[in-house]
């Protein structure tokens, strides 16, 4: 069994969807979970939910495309508890169109959210960890990081935080910090379940497994990788999609 007791964790983009269920698995196993999002109201309710539930969670307010922003929500977890154990980058966005009626407003936001966001956080969460010559970072990518017809924006900023990912891995490993990227295939939250039912039916037509993961089944993932049963693994990019990417 996972113990994460002791603990303090960040969450980012998990007012609702993924981040919120990484963020109750992670605090169902023990850990102070500071969850972040831009959403204040969704921030607000899932507090309240997590509380009822017994869990210890806080929550931060921050738009990580915001270095200052960013900085701000490592900087209180340091101060309010002393520590950063854990960091999960998983706020992220969607701009989709094709290549050629692409925007650069739209091209901008997703690599501001989905790339920079990531940089922006993993950045001073990473000097504090070396400090503490202990941490774990884990990145979400996503399988679109293989590359996805109307996604080039989205794809490219993906793909980019698994070089990240690597290239941190490497640079913090002698300080006993690892970091490691998790890409999810087609997973069922508030977002993917609005796509109409035939868009539906297709998609989860690509999994071998016959179906859409759940949050859990990522969170799962993530349990392992922040936990000290995982004090060996770094650097790794782990696609959880039911073998949507055999």
């Amino acid at each position: 069994m996972i113990n994460l007791d002791n603990n303090v964790a960040i969450v980012t983009g998990a007012a609702r969807g993924l981040g919120k269920g990484i963020s109750q698995k992670l605090a169902q196993l023990g850990a102070q979970v500071i969850v972040s999002d831009v959403n204040q109201e969704g921030l607000e309710a899932t507090q309240a939910e997590f509380l009822e539930q017994g869990l210890k969670t806080d929550i931060f307010n921050a738009n990580t495309a915001d270095a200052s922003q960013a900085q701000q929500l490592i900087n209180y977890a340091v101060e309010k508890y002393g520590k950063i154990d854990i960091l999960v980058n998983n706020a992220g966005i969607n701009r989709d169109s094709m290549i050629h009626k692409m925007t650069q407003q739209q091209w901008d936001d997703v690599i501001s959210v989905n790339l920079t966001g990531v940089y922006n956080c993993l950045q001073p969460a990473a000097v504090k960890m070396r400090e503490q010559k202990s941490g774990r970072i884990i990145n979400i990518s996503s399988i679109a990081w293989f590359g996805n017809v109307g996604q080039a924006n989205y794809s490219a900023a993906k793909a980019g935080v698994i070089g990240l990912t690597r290239t941190a891995s490497k640079e913090l490993a002698k300080y006993g910090v690892t970091v490691n990227a998790i890409s999810p295939g087609f997973i069922e939250t508030d977002m993917t379940r609005s796509v109409p039912e035939k868009v539906w039916d297709i998609m989860v037509s690509k999994i071998p497994m016959g179906r859409a993961g759940k949050p859990e089944d990522v969170a799962n993932v993530i349990s392992f990788l922040s936990s000290d049963a995982a004090s060996y693994v770094t650097g790794e990019v782990i696609n959880v999609g039911g073998g949507m990417t055999l």
